[in-house]
């Protein structure tokens, strides 16, 4: 396979019918209907780790990039506010055996989240324990 063989279109709606993206937009519906809260909850608090854990500093190095030239703590506080904000209010209903593991990275964050900071805040006052309260 070459180059040739691929394309990029940035458009592709560009060149649909209106038809074919109603119909596009028809199947994603179902396709979501399909999943369970559970998943959907899951899967967004696993994006907020993620995002979280690199901007605390937690992400590998690379050969291309060092971990903390994408350190940013303001916005990793954010993140770590809103995921708090979720697995606390998703907890009661996803279940102890869901939410646990989301806990447990969310208390893993906030304490990376501390030892990361120059200055500490000081207890109750870190990211997202206005709803979890103090990590220590």
């Amino acid at each position: 396979m070459t180059s040739a063989d691929f394309s990029f279109d940035p458009n592709p709606s560009a060149q649909m019918s209106d038809e074919e993206i109603t119909a596009a937009g028809a199947q994603a519906v179902r396709d979501i209907a399909d999943v369970p809260a559970v998943e959907i909850i899951a899967s967004a608090a696993v994006h907020l780790m993620s995002a979280a854990a690199v901007k605390v500093g937690l992400a590998e190095d690379t050969p291309e990039v060092k971990a903390e030239e994408l350190k940013d703590l303001d916005e990793a506080r954010k993140l770590i506010t809103a995921l708090a904000g979720l697995v606390t209010a998703g907890s009661t209903e996803i279940g102890d055996h869901h939410a646990r593991p989301l806990r447990d990275g969310l208390r893993s964050l906030q304490l990376a989240f501390r030892e990361a900071s120059v200055v500490p805040d000081a207890p109750g006052q870190g990211p997202g324990e206005k709803y979890t309260g103090p990590v220590r």
